[in-house]
């Protein structure tokens, strides 16, 4: 027993020895390298599985892979109600859903056509002192890792990641819980790598329930219809799966319950740009390479939001930068960054319509504005703006929408005496639904025959009141062209006792010079 102790003290003074020179000797680098290299070689040769990593950061943008996974594995392992899978059970704020997700470094089971996989979400700290980044990192690497029998790899791979990619997507069209995002921080990227903050989207508002013409609605669903089910036939044409509309029209034609409705109907997510937030063309760049498939891309009020002059005759030309004073080079103390930082109608033709616009597909662009004739054409033409819808002010059969939403009032169930006088009234009064909204709600809680009554005296009121404006402008318009008549008699009247008075003051100081 004796002589075994001491063999056994030997071995481990010897195994002191050499882990001592290997860690003198050799530096952590290399040690760490042959270690993984050692681990390669046994899972390549003495395993039988492959291993896959996904991970959640894939170069500058987000892996759409990784996000498509934890979406299938979260609604998998909570219907599958495996007892030895840990969840992380989420609601987020303002949601009505709750969320299921797979827990840091824990994993689940899954099937696909008979063989086995598993999936172990992988989450380890981030080293400090890694290579520089243009934008903060997370302090986790987070990832998926999966693991398939090998005599699997060729039945499995690509059919059962294509799988998963459809039921992800099919997961987010039935999810009620669509998102509206917003850059308020300016173009900074969180810790995660996301530009964009995002709150769930909630909008009642539908075609059904949208003040305007029947024809022309029909005519817009018939076309968003056509773009959410045109993916064969971009493809086939070569061109990027996209489309651009451009509402515009007076305040308060309804304008953003357009786009609401537009989204309700497609089941996409909204991403409202805010273009003030945005300092330079590269940030808008970085914003749209953040948007996801199925979304659109709003810019309200786009004839005030920036100041696009780039394209204006006769703008001067910048100064060189080493004709510029010394207190007007960049990086000065106290120099406007807007001298250098801005957007340009250049970037914002390439956000819509150049090669940036194509790293997503099917996403719609949406521009509202309140005066089309301060746009610039380029931004006008087919392929930025495709379809131009004008949102006019409140019609019959769109008053007809609003008095069914508001007071409940169906078309059979109005007067035909009223019916016609309501006609004439909304015809003249030249009134935006948002207007007519505001009567409706004063008249919801009176008795439906009683409501639409005092509705058409708000109208004839309103339309009295127009009609008095135009008398009166066209009286003043008289008045004007009066008094500028009788201003001119007069001008003629002195006209020649001036010239004569000038000629006998000319005579006079002929015959005195004489």
């Amino acid at each position: 027993m004796k002589e075994h102790l001491t063999s056994l003290a030997s071995l481990m003074g010897m195994l002191a020895l050499v882990t001592s020179l290997i860690h003198t000797f050799f530096p952590p680098q290399l040690r760490l390298a042959f270690l993984g290299l050692l681990h390669r070689l046994t899972r390549n040769f003495l395993s039988s599985y492959s291993y896959f990593d996904i991970t959640e950061i894939d170069g500058v943008s987000t892996n759409e892979l990784y996000n498509a996974v934890q979406l299938y594995l979260s609604e998998s392992a909570s219907v599958s109600g495996d007892g030895g899978t840990r969840l992380s059970l989420t609601r987020p704020v303002n949601s009505s859903a709750f969320t299921y997700t797979l827990s840091n470094n824990d994993r689940v089971e899954d099937f696909f056509q008979g063989m086995p996989v598993v999936w172990e979400h992988v989450v380890v700290p981030r080293q400090n002192g890694t290579a520089f980044s243009w934008r903060p990192l997370p302090d986790e690497k987070r990832g998926f890792t999966l693991r398939i029998r090998k005599r699997d790899r060729a039945l499995l791979l690509p059919m059962y990641l294509e799988h998963i990619m459809e039921t992800a997507t099919e997961i987010r069209r039935r999810s009620q819980d669509r998102l509206l995002y917003t850059n308020t921080r300016g173009g900074t990227m969180d810790p995660r790598g996301h530009p964009w903050e995002s709150v769930p989207f909630k909008h009642p508002s539908t075609f059904d329930t949208l003040a305007m013409d029947p024809a022309r609605k029909e005519e817009i669903k018939a076309d968003l219809h056509a773009f959410a089910n045109g993916k064969l036939f971009y493809e086939k044409a070569g061109r990027a799966w996209k489309r651009g509309y451009l509402l515009y029209g007076p305040p308060g034609t309804g304008k953003s319950s357009m786009i609401a409705a537009m989204a309700n109907f497609l089941r996409y997510d909204v991403y409202d740009l805010e273009l003030t937030e945005v300092h330079t063309n590269s940030e808008l760049r970085k914003l749209l390479m953040k948007t996801t498939a199925k979304s659109i891309i709003v810019i309200e009020d786009i004839d005030c939001s920036i100041n696009l002059t780039n394209r204006n005759p006769g703008k001067k030309k910048p100064m060189p930068l080493n004709e510029r004073p010394p207190e007007m080079r960049p990086g000065t103390v106290g120099m406007d960054d807007s001298a250098t930082k801005s957007i340009t109608l250049s970037g914002l033709l390439n956000f819509t319509d150049g090669l940036w616009s194509c790293c997503g597909n099917e996403r719609i662009f949406v521009f509202t504005t309140n005066h089309i004739e301060k746009l610039d054409p380029a931004l006008l033409r087919s392929g930025r703006m495709d379809m131009h819808i004008f949102m006019s002010y409140c019609t019959f059969p769109a008053l007809k929408i609003l008095m069914k939403n508001y007071l409940g009032i169906d078309e059979n169930e109005l007067d035909k005496g009223i019916s016609t006088e309501l006609e004439e009234a909304i015809r003249e009064a030249e009134i935006t639904p948002a207007d007519v909204s505001e009567i409706l709600i004063k008249n919801r809680r009176v008795e439906k025959g009683e409501a639409a009554i005092k509705s058409l005296e708000a109208l004839k009121c309103r339309a009295n009141k127009i009609k008095l404006i135009g008398n009166v402008a066209v009286k003043t318009k008289g008045l004007d062209e009066d008094d500028e008549e009788e201003e001119q008699e007069k001008r003629a009247l002195e006209s020649p006792k001036e010239a004569k008075g000038t000629m006998v003051g000319s005579i006079g100081k002929e015959e005195k010079e004489e």
